[in-house]
């Protein structure tokens, strides 16, 4: 039984303690690990053509986050000596969660700055809160939905189930999933194939490449940009998924990027959530995806040697075609496995034997000691958002953004989502690290290999190259 699935405790009777439920493992070391300087934050925007109206939007949410009541949670108190963190079950919320900001100048950039840095606290029931933003630069007309989210309670794709179920109760119009995409299986001859791997694959045990230093802004914290790019177009019949190809182009973006800051070749590792959870009103509410780290070598992300080949475009087509093949064996594999969240390490770290706050200590000195083991980055792709997110009178979401934290030492993290055939994309990353010009650049690199991954034409085997 998951920690997602344990039946939550209640004593009953008037005055009694309001019903518990154990921290799970997710929840647990992400608690342990908080840091005032980088909050743990996932931020989501949804643009709509209209303005909800204020009363109708809150009572919805309201009573969206009674259906799905395991969001209505805060942290319980306790001892010092407890062996467990709890999360309380509250009958309603808290804090007031929908708020309407008067219009300011630059009033989305304030938007996405708060969700970057201030954290929905642990102690108020829910750990989230939504802003509805006027859009004054598509003319006043149109809105935005900000949804903060802190992560040490909950996820994106759980928030957006929640924000679902009010967009339904809002505008009385169906919102349940679409069903999601499917894969082209790989034939029982190998058609559609898979090649053999290239024997320079990292070792699990290889501390893969950083993020190389841009220049760094004297604040800490996180920085974001987003951007909308057109859906990668894929050949038909292709073994590989659009997941496969902004894979392929976050590697190849990192490779170009360490090139041009003189970092020598070296393997990399992108963490990949995967997420098996139903997109219908049974989805469990919490922290729910699972990680699983996907490897790339560097000869694979480097140009041949003796080519005489450099910068933009370095790779023929034949070899992005041969590595989005490669990269599908190893997502579709890695999809497959079976394991803890964040592996079995951390289900032993948790382990309630010892107390929280030794266990926290203890946590905390393995991250800093595993830092130059962690994924080179993260990239989260949601994929095409399941929901029409129709608000009625307010209009059907155009553009859905999501935002994973991007503390160091990975620093960056790429977030995709696509909606109406388009690609929505966030790269955030830690002020540390790099800088919005940085980021400017980094988002150019991205869209130049995504491009690259598409309408590609492999030699036929035997007739040479």
């Amino acid at each position: 039984m998951t920690a997602l699935e344990h039946p939550a405790r209640r004593a009953d009777g008037p005055g009694r303690p309001p019903r518990r439920v154990p921290f799970p493992v997710v929840d647990e070391v992400a608690r342990h690990c908080l840091q005032e300087e980088e909050p743990e934050t996932v931020h989501i925007e949804v643009h709509l053509p209209g303005t909800p109206d204020a009363e109708r939007l809150k009572a919805a949410f309201g009573e969206a986050l009674r259906r799905h009541p395991r969001i209505l949670v805060r942290e319980a108190r306790g001892a010092w000596y407890r062996r467990r963190y709890e999360w309380e079950l509250t009958e309603g919320p808290d804090v007031e969660v929908v708020t309407f900001p008067a219009p300011v100048p630059d009033a989305l950039k304030r938007a996405r700055e708060r969700a970057l840095c201030d954290a929905p606290p642990l102690t108020a029931s829910p750990p989230i809160r939504l802003e509805v933003v006027a859009d004054a630069e598509a003319g006043g007309t149109s809105s935005v939905l900000f949804l903060t989210i802190n992560h040490t309670a909950l996820d994106g794709p759980a928030c957006l189930r929640v924000l679902a179920t009010a967009a339904e109760l809002y505008g009385g119009r169906d919102n349940a999933p679409a069903a999601p995409p499917t894969r082209t299986p790989v034939s029982a001859d190998g058609a559609g194939g898979t090649d053999e791997a290239p024997s320079g694959l990292p070792s699990p045990w290889a501390a893969p490449a950083r993020v190389a230093h841009g220049t760094p802004d004297p604040s800490p914290g996180n920085g974001m940009l987003v951007a909308e790019l057109p859906v990668p177009r894929r050949p038909k019949g292709a073994p590989y998924t659009v997941n496969d190809q902004l894979m392929v182009a976050t590697a190849l973006m990192i490779a170009h990027w360490n090139r041009e800051h003189g970092s020598r070749p070296r393997p990399l590792r992108i963490t990949m959530p995967v997420d098996d959870r139903p997109r219908d009103m049974t989805m469990p509410i919490g922290n729910g995806t699972r990680l699983v780290e996907v490897p790339f070598g560097a000869g694979e992300l480097e140009p041949n040697a003796g080519t005489g080949r450099s910068g933009p475009g370095d790779l023929t087509p034949d070899e992005i075609h041969a590595l989005l093949r490669r990269t599908s064996d190893r997502t579709r594999a890695l999809k497959a496995l079976s394991r803890p969240q964040l592996g079995h390490g951390a289900t032993l770290l948790t382990a309630p034997v010892l107390p929280v706050t030794l266990r926290a200590a203890v946590t905390r000195g393995l991250r800093r000691a595993a830092g130059p083991w962690t994924s080179t980055t993260l990239l989260s792709n949601i994929g095409r958002v399941p929901y029409a997110l129709d608000f009625g009178d307010a209009g059907a979401a155009t553009a859905v953004w999501f935002s994973a934290p991007a503390r160091m030492p990975r620093g960056l993290t790429v977030t995709t989502a696509s909606t109406a055939g388009r690609l929505h994309l966030a790269l955030r990353w830690s002020r540390t690290l790099l800088s919005h010009g940085d980021g400017s650049h980094l988002r150019d690199l991205f869209e130049h290999y995504l491009h690259a991954t598409q309408n590609l034409h492999p030699t036929p085997e035997g007739s040479g190259s």
